[in-house]
């Protein structure tokens, strides 16, 4: 599933691709795809807007458009959004919403899957209430991160996947950054002493930059606005390297069940 990073790379890739362009035609092949305000119908409401401004909240691709509507797509597990310079060839592979614009390029919004939705947001429509602070913010700071783990039971990297509380870090990036930080994944949140705290906030908003300068993570099919694929992949310390050694100190990664997630750590530097 595309996390931050991925996310981010892919928001960059279309801004500097389809801003300023205005949509000519939409077509849907999979309704449940495309979601609108229940007086409103995609296709017809998109037609005629220019698109603004592109950029990212959390895991969702946020396009800002002429009208102060906004258009919000989650990529769910193998959502894709790949701009093709020519319309007219045949659309990328299992494309369910196709967006053709002024400048004859088109916008493809395909996945495999079907679990990703692009839905129309109104002028002001607060889409995003529930999602938690930005780990890339000047709001994410050690202090609010202190305060945030306070008290929690919950498993540190289940609380790090919690989008309620912080917006963007998935299973990849979490693993990574609990590594980093010598942290053990089932440890409680509440647990953690300003010291662990003060090494993790700055081992997430590293490996989350880092991955963002090697445009993201492609360990299944995830490829950018271009179809390129990233290449953090391939400076993972413990993400699905199970029974490789730790690039610290050597002993085997392995590979737990938490919150029904697979786990990648080590036994050995992750105390």
């Amino acid at each position: 599933m595309p996390e931050l990073p991925e996310v981010e790379t892919i928001a960059r890739g279309l801004a500097r691709r389809i801003i300023g362009r205005t949509v000519e035609r939409v077509r849907i092949g999979l309704p449940k795809m495309a979601v609108a305000p229940e007086d409103l119908v995609f296709a017809k409401a998109l037609v005629g807007e220019r698109i603004e401004r592109i950029g990212r909240r959390g895991k969702y691709v946020v396009m800002e458009l002429q009208s102060g509507r906004g258009l919000v797509t989650s990529l769910r597990m193998t959502g894709r959004l790949i701009v093709q310079r020519d319309r007219a060839l045949a659309p990328h592979p299992y494309t369910h919403v196709a967006l053709d614009l002024n400048d004859g390029s088109r916008l493809c919004f395909a996945d495999s899957r079907q679990f990703g939705r692009m839905r129309l947001v109104g002028p002001g429509e607060r889409w995003d209430a529930a999602l938690g602070t930005e780990p890339l913010s000047l709001d994410f700071t050690p202090e609010a991160f202190i305060g945030m783990l306070c008290g929690r039971p919950t498993p540190i990297k289940v609380f790090l996947l919690d989008q309620r509380r912080i917006a963007g870090i998935g299973n990849i990036y979490a693993c990574e950054a609990l590594w980093e930080a010598r942290i053990r994944p089932d440890r409680p949140a509440k647990s953690l002493g300003k010291p662990a705290i003060r090494r993790l906030h700055p081992a997430i908003v590293g490996v989350l930059q880092r991955a963002i300068r090697l445009r993201g993570t492609t360990v299944d099919d995830y490829v950018d606005a271009e179809g390129l694929r990233g290449g953090f992949q391939n400076k993972l310390a413990v993400y699905g390297r199970n029974g490789k050694p730790c690039k610290r100190c050597g002993r085997k990664v392995v590979r737990t069940v938490l919150a029904q997630r697979g786990t990648w750590w080590c036994r050995g530097c992750q105390k």
